[in-house]
Protein backbone atom coordinates (compact mmCIF):
# COMPACT_ATOMS: atom_id res chain seq x y z
CA UNK A 1 0.00 0.00 0.00
CA UNK A 2 1.67 3.54 -0.92
CA UNK A 3 0.68 5.50 1.78
CA UNK A 4 3.08 8.58 0.72
CA UNK A 5 1.16 11.51 0.61
CA UNK A 6 -1.87 10.43 2.45
CA UNK A 7 -2.51 12.39 5.91
CA UNK A 8 -3.56 10.72 9.31
CA UNK A 9 -5.51 13.15 11.75
CA UNK A 10 -4.32 11.92 15.60
CA UNK A 11 -5.55 13.53 18.56
CA UNK A 12 -3.41 13.54 21.65
CA UNK A 13 -0.71 13.31 19.87
CA UNK A 14 1.83 14.36 22.40
CA UNK A 15 2.30 11.22 24.78
CA UNK A 16 1.01 7.96 25.50
CA UNK A 17 -1.04 5.97 22.37
CA UNK A 18 -1.49 9.33 20.30
CA UNK A 19 2.71 9.24 20.04
CA UNK A 20 3.13 6.20 19.71
CA UNK A 21 0.29 6.21 16.34
CA UNK A 22 2.04 8.95 15.45
CA UNK A 23 5.28 7.38 14.99
CA UNK A 24 3.68 4.01 13.24
CA UNK A 25 2.16 6.20 10.33
CA UNK A 26 5.49 8.65 10.53
CA UNK A 27 7.31 5.11 9.81
CA UNK A 28 4.86 4.48 7.08
CA UNK A 29 4.97 7.45 5.19
CA UNK A 30 2.23 9.15 6.25
CA UNK A 31 1.92 12.83 6.37
CA UNK A 32 0.26 13.85 10.06
CA UNK A 33 -1.71 16.00 11.66
CA UNK A 34 -1.32 16.18 14.92
CA UNK A 35 -3.99 18.10 17.58
CA UNK A 36 -2.95 18.72 20.95
CA UNK A 37 -3.70 21.26 23.76
CA UNK A 38 -0.32 21.77 24.20
CA UNK A 39 1.80 24.02 21.68
CA UNK A 40 4.80 23.43 23.15
CA UNK A 41 4.41 19.29 22.97
CA UNK A 42 2.71 19.60 19.21
CA UNK A 43 6.23 21.62 17.72
CA UNK A 44 8.32 19.07 20.24
CA UNK A 45 7.03 16.10 18.81
CA UNK A 46 6.66 17.39 15.11
CA UNK A 47 10.32 18.41 15.25
CA UNK A 48 11.51 14.99 16.04
CA UNK A 49 9.11 13.39 13.31
CA UNK A 50 10.20 15.62 10.74
CA UNK A 51 14.14 15.19 11.80
CA UNK A 52 13.68 11.36 11.26
CA UNK A 53 11.17 10.88 8.17
CA UNK A 54 10.56 12.91 4.76
CA UNK A 55 7.05 13.47 5.66
CA UNK A 56 4.83 16.72 6.36
CA UNK A 57 3.72 17.43 9.98
CA UNK A 58 0.64 19.87 10.58
CA UNK A 59 -0.02 20.50 13.99
CA UNK A 60 -3.15 22.34 15.44
CA UNK A 61 -3.15 23.45 19.38
CA UNK A 62 -6.72 23.15 20.31
CA UNK A 63 -8.72 22.36 23.85
CA UNK A 64 -11.13 19.77 22.83
CA UNK A 65 -12.51 20.39 25.73
CA UNK A 66 -14.62 23.17 23.96
CA UNK A 67 -17.74 22.08 22.56
CA UNK A 68 -17.01 23.62 19.09
CA UNK A 69 -13.30 22.14 19.00
CA UNK A 70 -14.20 19.31 16.21
CA UNK A 71 -15.74 22.02 13.69
CA UNK A 72 -12.12 24.31 14.70
CA UNK A 73 -10.46 21.53 13.91
CA UNK A 74 -12.49 20.24 10.50
CA UNK A 75 -12.38 24.00 9.72
CA UNK A 76 -8.56 24.13 10.10
CA UNK A 77 -7.90 21.23 7.66
CA UNK A 78 -10.57 22.24 5.31
CA UNK A 79 -8.54 25.75 5.00
CA UNK A 80 -5.30 23.71 3.91
CA UNK A 81 -7.33 21.84 1.36
CA UNK A 82 -5.57 18.41 2.69
CA UNK A 83 -7.56 14.91 2.78
CA UNK A 84 -7.68 13.30 5.94
CA UNK A 85 -7.28 9.65 5.08
CA UNK A 86 -6.98 8.22 8.28
CA UNK A 87 -8.65 9.51 11.52
CA UNK A 88 -7.39 8.69 14.66
CA UNK A 89 -9.56 9.52 17.78
CA UNK A 90 -7.10 8.77 20.89
CA UNK A 91 -7.47 12.22 23.23
CA UNK A 92 -9.56 11.39 26.61
CA UNK A 93 -9.33 11.99 30.52
CA UNK A 94 -10.69 10.11 33.22
CA UNK A 95 -11.36 11.20 36.28
CA UNK A 96 -10.68 9.49 39.92
CA UNK A 97 -13.41 9.36 43.29
CA UNK A 98 -17.00 8.50 44.20
CA UNK A 99 -19.09 10.16 41.18
CA UNK A 100 -20.89 12.32 44.07
CA UNK A 101 -18.16 13.94 45.74
CA UNK A 102 -16.39 16.00 42.37
CA UNK A 103 -17.88 18.69 40.45
CA UNK A 104 -20.09 18.20 37.91
CA UNK A 105 -18.12 20.03 35.74
CA UNK A 106 -15.84 17.64 35.71
CA UNK A 107 -18.01 15.04 34.35
CA UNK A 108 -19.13 17.57 31.18
CA UNK A 109 -15.65 18.28 30.40
CA UNK A 110 -15.15 14.47 30.29
CA UNK A 111 -18.03 13.41 28.16
CA UNK A 112 -17.15 16.39 25.70
CA UNK A 113 -13.60 15.31 25.25
CA UNK A 114 -14.44 11.40 25.50
CA UNK A 115 -18.04 11.67 23.61
CA UNK A 116 -18.51 15.05 22.09
CA UNK A 117 -15.56 15.75 20.32
CA UNK A 118 -15.28 12.31 19.15
CA UNK A 119 -18.60 12.53 17.53
CA UNK A 120 -17.87 15.53 15.87
CA UNK A 121 -14.39 14.87 14.24
CA UNK A 122 -15.78 11.41 13.00
CA UNK A 123 -18.93 13.20 11.85
CA UNK A 124 -17.00 15.71 10.09
CA UNK A 125 -14.33 13.63 8.41
CA UNK A 126 -16.13 10.48 7.97
CA UNK A 127 -18.83 12.31 5.78
CA UNK A 128 -16.16 13.69 3.90
CA UNK A 129 -14.43 9.78 3.90
CA UNK A 130 -18.28 8.71 2.67
CA UNK A 131 -18.40 11.12 -0.52
CA UNK A 132 -15.00 9.51 -1.47
CA UNK A 133 -15.67 6.00 -0.44
CA UNK A 134 -12.04 5.96 0.63
CA UNK A 135 -11.19 5.97 4.80
CA UNK A 136 -10.13 4.63 7.92
CA UNK A 137 -11.38 5.57 11.79
CA UNK A 138 -9.65 4.31 14.48
CA UNK A 139 -11.52 5.02 17.95
CA UNK A 140 -9.79 4.18 20.71
CA UNK A 141 -11.74 3.05 23.71
CA UNK A 142 -10.97 1.24 26.65
CA UNK A 143 -11.39 -2.12 28.01
CA UNK A 144 -13.56 -0.19 31.02
CA UNK A 145 -16.45 -0.29 28.10
CA UNK A 146 -17.13 -3.52 29.03
CA UNK A 147 -17.21 -3.06 32.83
CA UNK A 148 -18.78 -0.63 35.09
CA UNK A 149 -16.33 1.26 37.06
CA UNK A 150 -17.03 2.37 40.33
CA UNK A 151 -14.87 5.31 41.26
CA UNK A 152 -14.64 6.13 37.38
CA UNK A 153 -18.21 6.05 36.41
CA UNK A 154 -18.31 8.87 33.67
CA UNK A 155 -14.93 7.28 31.83
CA UNK A 156 -16.39 3.89 32.04
CA UNK A 157 -19.38 5.54 31.17
CA UNK A 158 -18.01 7.58 28.21
CA UNK A 159 -16.48 4.45 26.58
CA UNK A 160 -19.01 2.21 26.61
CA UNK A 161 -20.69 4.92 24.33
CA UNK A 162 -17.67 5.21 22.08
CA UNK A 163 -17.51 1.25 21.44
CA UNK A 164 -21.44 1.11 20.94
CA UNK A 165 -21.44 4.35 18.89
CA UNK A 166 -18.62 2.72 16.83
CA UNK A 167 -19.72 -0.88 16.31
CA UNK A 168 -22.74 1.05 14.96
CA UNK A 169 -20.81 2.87 12.93
CA UNK A 170 -19.35 -0.42 11.24
CA UNK A 171 -22.53 -1.91 10.64
CA UNK A 172 -24.09 1.54 8.51
CA UNK A 173 -20.67 1.38 6.72
CA UNK A 174 -20.27 -2.11 5.85
CA UNK A 175 -21.00 -1.99 2.09
CA UNK A 176 -18.28 1.02 1.39
CA UNK A 177 -14.50 0.89 1.46
CA UNK A 178 -15.00 3.14 5.09
CA UNK A 179 -13.85 1.10 7.66
CA UNK A 180 -14.41 1.64 11.54
CA UNK A 181 -11.84 0.07 14.11
CA UNK A 182 -12.34 0.31 18.16
CA UNK A 183 -9.02 -0.17 20.43
CA UNK A 184 -10.48 -1.64 23.84
CA UNK A 185 -6.53 -1.27 25.84
CA UNK A 186 -6.41 -2.17 29.43
CA UNK A 187 -4.51 -0.32 31.69
CA UNK A 188 -1.23 1.34 30.41
CA UNK A 189 2.04 3.17 31.09
CA UNK A 190 0.82 6.48 30.11
CA UNK A 191 0.05 9.89 31.88
CA UNK A 192 -3.55 8.95 32.44
CA UNK A 193 -3.38 8.19 35.88
CA UNK A 194 -2.09 11.30 37.14
CA UNK A 195 -4.36 13.57 35.17
CA UNK A 196 -7.18 11.37 36.84
CA UNK A 197 -5.93 11.79 40.09
CA UNK A 198 -6.05 7.39 40.59
CA UNK A 199 -2.08 7.15 41.15
CA UNK A 200 -2.84 5.89 44.52
CA UNK A 201 -4.91 2.55 42.93
CA UNK A 202 -4.26 -0.68 43.25
CA UNK A 203 -4.93 -1.13 39.25
CA UNK A 204 -1.86 1.58 39.07
CA UNK A 205 0.49 0.77 41.93
CA UNK A 206 0.25 -2.97 41.96
CA UNK A 207 -0.93 -4.24 38.41
CA UNK A 208 1.67 -4.79 35.03
CA UNK A 209 0.51 -1.98 33.52
CA UNK A 210 0.68 -2.53 29.15
CA UNK A 211 3.37 -0.42 27.23
CA UNK A 212 1.91 2.04 25.11
CA UNK A 213 4.14 0.83 22.02
CA UNK A 214 2.64 -2.39 22.35
CA UNK A 215 -1.33 -0.83 22.47
CA UNK A 216 -0.56 1.66 19.47
CA UNK A 217 1.05 -1.63 17.10
CA UNK A 218 -1.87 -3.77 17.86
CA UNK A 219 -4.14 -0.61 17.23
CA UNK A 220 -2.51 0.17 13.92
CA UNK A 221 -2.62 -3.45 12.61
CA UNK A 222 -5.71 -3.80 13.34
CA UNK A 223 -6.56 -0.66 11.59
CA UNK A 224 -4.86 -1.47 8.46
CA UNK A 225 -6.32 -4.81 7.99
CA UNK A 226 -9.67 -3.75 8.18
CA UNK A 227 -10.81 -5.43 11.69
CA UNK A 228 -13.77 -4.15 13.78
CA UNK A 229 -12.51 -4.23 17.09
CA UNK A 230 -9.35 -5.45 18.94
CA UNK A 231 -8.27 -5.98 22.74
CA UNK A 232 -5.07 -5.33 23.51
CA UNK A 233 -2.71 -7.66 25.39
CA UNK A 234 -3.53 -11.13 25.89
CA UNK A 235 -4.42 -10.54 29.71
CA UNK A 236 -7.07 -7.99 28.62
CA UNK A 237 -8.00 -10.71 25.89
CA UNK A 238 -9.38 -13.25 28.85
CA UNK A 239 -10.89 -10.03 31.07
CA UNK A 240 -13.00 -8.65 27.86
CA UNK A 241 -14.21 -12.57 27.32
CA UNK A 242 -14.99 -13.09 31.04
CA UNK A 243 -16.77 -9.89 30.80
CA UNK A 244 -19.50 -11.70 28.53
CA UNK A 245 -19.86 -14.04 30.68
CA UNK A 246 -20.42 -12.06 34.82
CA UNK A 247 -23.50 -9.89 35.43
CA UNK A 248 -22.57 -6.59 35.57
CA UNK A 249 -23.03 -6.18 39.51
CA UNK A 250 -20.08 -8.75 39.81
CA UNK A 251 -17.98 -6.23 37.00
CA UNK A 252 -18.54 -3.53 39.06
CA UNK A 253 -17.08 -5.45 42.25
CA UNK A 254 -14.04 -6.29 40.29
CA UNK A 255 -12.88 -3.11 39.34
CA UNK A 256 -14.00 -1.61 42.69
CA UNK A 257 -11.18 -3.65 44.13
CA UNK A 258 -8.77 -2.29 41.16
CA UNK A 259 -9.84 1.39 41.89
CA UNK A 260 -9.63 1.26 45.90
CA UNK A 261 -6.62 2.81 47.42
CA UNK A 262 -3.31 0.85 47.65
CA UNK A 263 -2.22 -0.24 50.69
CA UNK A 264 1.22 -0.89 49.36
CA UNK A 265 4.38 0.76 50.94
CA UNK A 266 5.75 0.65 47.70
CA UNK A 267 4.65 0.45 44.31
CA UNK A 268 4.63 2.09 40.94
CA UNK A 269 5.01 5.65 41.45
CA UNK A 270 6.42 7.20 38.08
CA UNK A 271 5.88 6.86 34.46
CA UNK A 272 8.17 5.18 32.41
CA UNK A 273 7.28 5.32 28.99
CA UNK A 274 9.61 8.66 27.76
CA UNK A 275 7.01 10.51 25.98
CA UNK A 276 4.49 10.10 28.79
CA UNK A 277 7.37 11.12 31.46
CA UNK A 278 7.46 14.69 29.25
CA UNK A 279 4.13 15.27 29.59
CA UNK A 280 4.17 14.72 33.29
CA UNK A 281 6.60 16.89 33.34
CA UNK A 282 6.29 19.79 31.13
CA UNK A 283 2.80 19.91 33.10
CA UNK A 284 4.47 20.54 36.30
CA UNK A 285 6.75 23.19 35.14
CA UNK A 286 4.15 24.65 33.40
CA UNK A 287 1.92 25.02 36.89
CA UNK A 288 5.12 25.33 39.44
CA UNK A 289 3.93 22.18 41.36
CA UNK A 290 5.30 18.38 41.31
CA UNK A 291 1.56 17.30 41.68
CA UNK A 292 0.60 18.19 37.80
CA UNK A 293 -1.78 15.57 37.98
CA UNK A 294 -4.71 18.36 39.17
CA UNK A 295 -3.81 20.21 35.79
CA UNK A 296 -7.47 18.84 34.28
CA UNK A 297 -7.23 20.87 31.28
CA UNK A 298 -4.59 19.05 28.88
CA UNK A 299 -5.10 16.27 26.53
CA UNK A 300 -3.73 13.12 27.82
CA UNK A 301 -2.59 10.20 26.04
CA UNK A 302 -5.03 7.30 26.88
CA UNK A 303 -5.26 4.63 29.30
Amino acid sequence: MNDKNKYALITGATSGFGYEFAKLFAADSYNLILVARSNEGLEGVARELTSQYSIDVKTIAQDLFSPNAAEEVYRTVSSWNVTVDVLVNDAGQGEYGKFLDYDLDRDIDLIQLNITAVVGLTKYFGKDMAARNSGKILQVASLLSKYPTPLMAVYAGTKAFVLSFSEALINELKDTNVTVTVLMPGAADTDFFHKAGAEGTVIYRETELSDPTDVAKDGYEALRSGESKVVSGAKNKVQAAMSNMMPDSALAATMRKQMAPSEKEEGRSEITHPASRTERERIQESIGKADGDLEKHEDHAHD
